[in-house]
């Protein structure tokens, strides 16, 4: 039984402490938050788990095992590395840290230390994700020429990130799972409507190396929440809306391609089927902690290991470079090197 310790008992870590305690593998030994009120609740909760309002002293108990992050973003590269260097199985919320250099000196601590530093990317983790993952790993959508997303919502603001940090950080998750090709470059634009709040609302366009192009819309002020993204392949196409309570994953075997007939126009469309495959039912969440545990206990890497954490960084990183210069392209391997 792996014995877990929870860092932060506010918004998220609720979640991941009963998660722990749905695997049947691992227990929560240890809830840490200065807050007695979160104290309070997560008594009720977990009656057997020891509580603190020392995350340090937490991570230095020698009856936790594996520690999880869930305290804000300018707080996980120091709570992650002290963990590691306890000796301690690290699970961290998005994203992983708040600069492309501390997440590299992350994953070179839990390669050192041969311990498994895993990113808290729960979409990667979903039914529909996966299933779209299989999708393309079966070539059935061909080349991929696309991923278009729209994350909109009113709220929630947050203190420490901007809009980018906190929504996009899905997407390119989600983008480095299933694209297959290499980022290269982005370009972000960026604004803030509400007084002593960061960036509210964004668009992002990242350029791959084979030509595909990922095109992100995020915004905390838009009226109606919406999580919708398209995929298109040269064979067929993608709906993902993770708002639907099913069909959340529509294929359509539709495209566009030059047409052979030199009479004729010059491209011709092909309109076929659209079919909506099962979707597991299982919670991300409860996955991807099982996924931690077995890891943990194997030996494996995870899908959303501490590289995929730094990937996803420095395309953040090189998304607020490009706002600062209001859109201007930023090259995303200069930023690894001087990483």
């Amino acid at each position: 039984m792996i014995r877990v310790g929870i860092a932060g008992y506010g918004y998220w870590g609720p979640n991941l402490a009963r998660a722990v305690a749905e695997t049947g593998t691992a227990s929560v030994e240890m809830i840490a938050d200065m807050s007695a009120d979160a104290r309070a609740r997560a008594a009720l909760r977990h009656p057997a788990a020891r509580l603190t309002d020392d995350i340090h002293a937490m991570i230095a108990d020698p009856h936790v095992d594996a520690v999880m992050i869930a305290t804000p973003v300018s707080t996980h590269f120091d709570l992650a590395m002290a963990a590691m260097k306890a000796g301690k199985h690290v699970l961290v919320e998005k994203p992983m840290a708040d600069s492309p250099a501390r997440a590299a000196m992350l994953v070179d601590e839990a390669a050192r230390r041969r311990r498994v530093l895993m990113v808290d990317h729960t979409f990667v983790y979903t039914g529909a994700v996966q299933t779209i993952a299989e999708l393309i790993a079966s070539d059935e959508l061909g080349d991929i020429y696309y991923y278009d997303s729209t994350r909109v919502n009113l709220g929630l603001f947050q203190r420490d990130v901007n809009v980018i940090w906190d929504l996009a950080v899905h997407d390119f998750a989600i983008m480095d799972h299933l694209m297959a090709s290499t980022p290269v470059a982005i370009s972000a634009g960026a604004a803030g409507f509400v007084n002593g709040s960061p960036e509210n609302m964004a668009h992002l366009a990242v350029y791959y190396d084979d030509g595909a192009m990922a095109h992100l819309n995020v915004n905390w002020l838009a009226p109606v929440k919406i999580r919708q993204t398209l995929i298109g392949g040269s064979r067929k196409m993608i709906i993902y809306d993770d708002m639907q309570t099913s069909e959340k994953v529509k294929i359509y075997n539709r495209g566009a391609a030059p047409s052979d007939d030199p009479y004729a126009q010059m491209i011709s469309y092909r309109i076929g089927e659209m079919r909506a495959p099962a979707i597991p039912a299982k919670e991300a969440l409860l996955t991807e902690v099982q996924e931690f545990v077995r890891c943990i206990e194997t030996g494996a890497r995870p899908i959303t290991d501490g590289e995929c954490g730094l990937r996803v960084v420095e395309l953040l990183a090189a998304a607020s470079r490009s706002c600062a210069m209001r859109g201007h392209p930023v090259d995303i391997a200069p930023l690894k090197v001087a990483s």
